[in-house]
């Protein structure tokens, strides 16, 4: 479950369950939606703040880049793939108004095409909250001197729609993890490796070799099918640091709700 956050937060490299608290104090659930085509699915939207908020709602492209930020796509820079997610997905409403402590649902499909090649194919659905306006009576009655501005953030959390058509897979590989001085610390750095039409999703876990409990874990990091490698630079608090010498084993599996299977692992001894 995400909460709203600040302009611009968004479903990213590793989308993690932690929520951020924001104006609306908008909850979205789930963060990550999956279609086949088939059939629909609901996002549901809770206001668990104390007074009345609206949202807009909207699809954006995104893409990722080699070291897992995603960027904005305009549609004039768009490609036929990503043109094609736009077209399908169906949804509604496009605007909601949450009154507090009742949640509300999104719905959601997606409308293949009949001769769409199989792949995945991804949009972003974002919920942006729209500022109340402020009544005439409560403005400040003080003259202006020159020209002012007010500015009014804008809050909004965004989160990936995926749909899989057709015949679709991923293989992913882990290359050197190792340990190094970042600018802010300790930084655990890593390289992944993807092929196949389809993208992974699931949690990085380093454990010691033999050992069944993990002494890191990374919840939510992700490899889209528009890049075929991708960099994972992680910060370390020194203990955990300290924790990562000997022989180890990186793995990287499915998230625990979804089975939790092993999608990748590599053994490595640092020093």
């Amino acid at each position: 479950m995400a909460r709203l956050g600040a302009t611009f937060v968004a479903a990213a490299s590793f989308f993690t369950a932690m929520p951020s608290q924001a104006q609306g104090d908008l909850l979205v659930a789930p963060t990550r939606v999956i279609l086949d085509g088939r059939r629909g699915t609901e996002i549901i939207l809770s206001n668990i703040g104390s007074e009345e908020a609206t949202y807009r709602i909207g699809l954006e492209l995104r893409r990722m880049m080699p070291d897992g930020s995603l960027v904005d796509v305009e549609t004039v820079d768009s490609n036929d793939k990503e043109d094609a997610a736009l077209s399908m997905i169906r949804y509604a409403p496009r605007r909601i108004t949450l009154p507090p402590g009742q949640p509300q649902a999104v719905r959601i499909a997606a409308r293949p095409e009949a001769e769409l090649p199989d792949g995945e194919y991804r949009v972003h659905m974002s919920f942006r909250a729209i500022p109340q306006q402020t009544p005439v009576s409560e403005q400040s009655a003080e003259p202006a001197q020159g020209i002012s501005f007010k500015l009014v953030p804008v809050y909004g959390v965004t989160i990936p729609i995926i749909v899989r058509h057709g015949r679709v897979e991923a293989q992913v590989a882990l290359h050197n993890p190792q340990v190094v001085q970042g600018e802010r610390g300790p930084e655990l750095h890593l390289r992944m490796t993807r092929q196949g039409e389809s993208s992974t999703y699931g949690e990085l876990r380093v454990k010691k070799r033999g050992s069944g409990e993990p002494i890191y874990v990374v919840r939510g990091v992700a490899i889209y099918p528009e890049i075929q490698s991708r960099t994972v630079e992680l910060p370390l608090t020194p203990e955990q640091a300290a924790a990562m010498t000997g022989s180890l084993t990186f793995e990287y599996r499915e998230m625990p709700e979804n089975g939790g299977g092993l999608i990748a692992s590599v053994d490595t001894v640092l020093g």
